[in-house]
């Protein structure tokens, strides 16, 4: 895929990303290398690959999924200005 200055221009723009002349007509290469790069890796046949998240296989620990109010409740609002039945009393932000 060949990148012209203006997509260049309009690219650094969405960014908002200041470039000179000189910029961008180096970035021009530069982003057309990287565009044809990959599209070489679209050719790379990976129907027989499966998915991964990290190179090495791993099971994740998993815990029960259970709602608790972690039972700390008077330890977690001590240090608080204003308490009202274990809430955080804030002032009013919404009209």
């Amino acid at each position: 895929m060949q990148v012209d200055e203006n997509t260049v221009r309009r690219i650094a723009r969405l960014a908002r990303i200041s470039i000179t002349d000189d910029e961008a007509k180096s970035l021009e290469s530069e982003l057309t290398g990287i565009l044809t790069w990959v599209e070489q890796l679209g050719e790379v046949d990976t129907n027989d690959v499966e998915p991964m998240t990290r190179v090495v296989a791993q099971k994740l620990k998993t815990r029960d999924d259970k709602v608790t109010d972690g039972e700390i409740a008077d330890d977690v609002v001590k240090n608080a200005p204003v308490v009202d039945d274990r809430y955080f009393v804030v002032p009013k932000v919404v009209e």
